[in-house]
């Protein structure tokens, strides 16, 4: 006897032992043949049943045998199909926010390290905020004594020999390397740079690049490192009236501090940019005065024919010769300007004395036009 499994949807087939209709799926539309088999489901299945496999090695003809069992294929899950994006969309879901957040975090730490390499090293400049950083702590901000203890550690005495005697300055040190910012005409026409630091110490310096247009020269000590570099502030922010603090080395004084105000802005101040104008300055080659020119007069002598002018912030904190090159710095321990001239009064007095100092008339070449000529000194200066 034949055994027939029968699975939901299918019926027995009420032909077994005799001959089989061509097409007996059409049975199935039918109505049953015994009225005690169970009525057809009310919906019929999504898809027709697959035809009939027979087990292996059953000899199953496709219309039932001796010693066969009917097997048919499971019909695929209608579901499936729509439920298996849902799957991989959630997968894919967690993975793509991952793959965001490194792609961002890569940005931000290559952001964070470029910002770190900006901000220290040998070779880079650190740099104030676009309004400030806090040098000093908050509670002293103002304060001349803890500027000037902040601050002084990034200024330098410059020492240049020239052919015909000799310049003395000042500098401010930007990286720990050893990188130092002056003015082209302290440095300009050497034939050897020293210079020497707050705290004592001697190296020799050679000049990485000019900018006489400007009144700037980079220089860089050999053999320095762990050097404390200044912070640059923004000096577009300074308004008349702010407390500022000069450090510089007048008369080869180094490490002189003085305080004053900043008494206006935007000064045209107009500098000569002809290497022969520095000859005549420092110990031994004049009296150290450089000569400049604004409002359509002349001070500190003639600035002859090859001149230059810039945009300078004017103070009345005192500065004299030697301060040239040296730190104008805000109330918060940021530079602000590199004081690059200054008025002296010299005056022949009734005892035959010389009178000469500052009168509260210096100018300062601003901060924000040094950061925007880094890049041309570091290549060799405008004058290359």
């Amino acid at each position: 006897m034949t055994e027939s499994i029968r699975r939901s949807g299918e019926y027995e087939n009420p032909y077994q032992g005799e001959q089989q209709p061509t097409y007996p799926q059409q049975q199935h539309a039918s109505s049953p043949v015994n009225p005690e088999w169970p009525p057809p489901p009310a919906q019929p299945p999504v898809q027709p049943p697959a035809q009939p496999v027979a087990a292996e090695g059953s000899g199953y003809d496709g219309y039932g045998g001796g010693g066969t069992a009917f097997l048919t294929a499971a019909p695929a899950a209608p579901a499936a199909p729509a439920a298996a994006p849902a799957p991989k969309k959630r997968t894919r879901g967690p993975l793509a926010l991952l793959a965001a957040v490194a792609i961002v975090a890569a940005a931000i730490g290559g952001g964070t390290a470029y910002a770190f390499q900006e901000l220290t090293g040998n070779d880079t400049v650190a740099a104030g905020s676009s309004t400030s950083t806090n040098v000093v702590p908050s509670s002293k901000k103002g304060d001349v004594a803890t500027i000037a203890a902040a601050v002084s550690p990034s200024v330098v005495e410059v020492s240049a020999t020239l052919s015909n005697g000799s310049s003395t300055g000042s500098g401010v040190i930007i990286t720990s390397g050893g990188e130092i910012v002056t003015n082209n005409h302290v440095v300009s026409g050497a034939t050897s740079i020293k210079v020497t630091t707050s705290g004592g110490k001697t190296y020799t310096a050679k000049v990485v690049g000019t900018d006489s247009k400007k009144d700037l020269a980079l220089i860089k000590l050999e053999n320095a490192s762990g050097l404390k570099a200044a912070t640059l502030g923004n000096s577009s922010g300074v308004q008349v009236g702010d407390t500022v603090v000069a450090i510089g080395s007048p008369e080869g004084l180094s490490g002189t501090v003085t305080s004053g105000i900043v008494s206006s802005l935007n000064r045209d101040v107009t500098v000569s940019t002809d290497e022969g104008q520095s000859q005549d300055q420092g110990q031994g080659g004049g009296d150290g005065r450089w000569p400049f020119s604004f409002g359509g007069q002349q001070f500190n002598g003639d600035t002859g024919s090859s001149t230059t002018t810039y945009k300078a912030i004017q103070t009345d904190a005192s500065l004299n010769p030697g301060n040239s090159g040296g730190a104008l710095i805000d109330a918060t321990g940021n530079i602000i300007g590199i004081n690059s001239a200054m008025y002296s009064a010299s005056s022949q007095s009734s005892s035959g004395s010389s009178d000469a100092g500052s009168v509260g008339l210096g100018f300062a070449i601003p901060i924000n036009t040094v950061k925007s000529d880094l890049a041309t000194l570091r290549a060799g200066g405008s004058d290359s």
